[in-house]
């Protein structure tokens, strides 16, 4: 899972994503129910979408969850009421990212770990996107979610989470981000459910820079809500 992490810079969404971006547009933290931006394939162009990070699914009474949405399974999108129609839908969308950051507890504490690309390029990270529209204002909230697999024989990933004792190492259920590289986007964004579920695979450990994040400090819970 990941609750943490660091948007695409202005100029790597225009050269990597080839998208518009808005003279407002910011790269500051996103943490969950906050805001941030989505890249969804509108007819032949892509579109940079503002929206908040925690999938709205069509039956929630309000925009405001009390439950998070943030990060989705893949392997319970088709049957997970949250996720189900946008998948059936084909509504994926790729979520331009600079880092994550990840809890690490070999030490006995969370050590958080930041996570970049090696080649010193932007993640595209495979997301569900949904808009929720208010039946009474009519106003419509665009919103989504970050997909994770299981990353239990991950050489990095399966290093990263607080472990369950009771469990044995290779059944933790420890998750990571997918991550897509630019020669699957167009099949993420536009194939069908078949191709597109062919791309939901662990990522090469070579592909990150990863390790201890300086600028955060240890100990913390994992989830804190001190720290988001």
């Amino acid at each position: 899972m990941c609750n943490l992490y660091t948007p695409a810079s202005a100029a790597d969404l225009a050269r990597q994503f080839a998208v518009a971006v808005s003279p407002e547009y910011r790269q500051s933290p996103i943490s969950p129910r906050s805001r941030g931006w989505f890249v969804r394939q509108v007819g032949a162009d892509r579109q940079l979408v503002d929206g908040q990070w925690g999938l709205i699914p069509w039956f929630a009474k309000n925009p405001k969850l009390t439950y998070s949405t943030n990060n989705a399974r893949s392997e319970e999108l088709a049957e997970k009421a949250s996720f189900k129609q946008p998948w059936a839908r084909g509504q994926r969308c790729i979520i331009p990212a600079a880092s994550f950051l990840e809890p690490c507890w070999e030490s006995g504490k969370n050590v958080w770990w930041s996570f970049a690309r090696a080649d010193g390029n932007a993640f595209g990270l495979a997301g569900l996107w949904s808009t929720w529209v208010d039946r009474e204002s009519g106003e419509m909230h665009e919103s989504y979610t970050m997909l994770t697999i299981n990353a239990d024989t991950h050489p990095i990933m399966r290093r990263m989470h607080k472990p369950d004792p009771k469990l044995p190492a290779d059944q933790q259920d420890k998750r990571m981000v997918v991550v897509l590289e630019p020669a699957d986007w167009n099949t993420w964004l536009q194939a069908p459910i078949p191709q597109a579920s062919a791309l939901l695979q662990m990522a090469d450990a070579k592909l990150f820079a990863a390790g201890p994040d300086p600028e955060r400090k240890s100990g913390r819970q994992e989830g804190s809500a001190s720290l988001f």
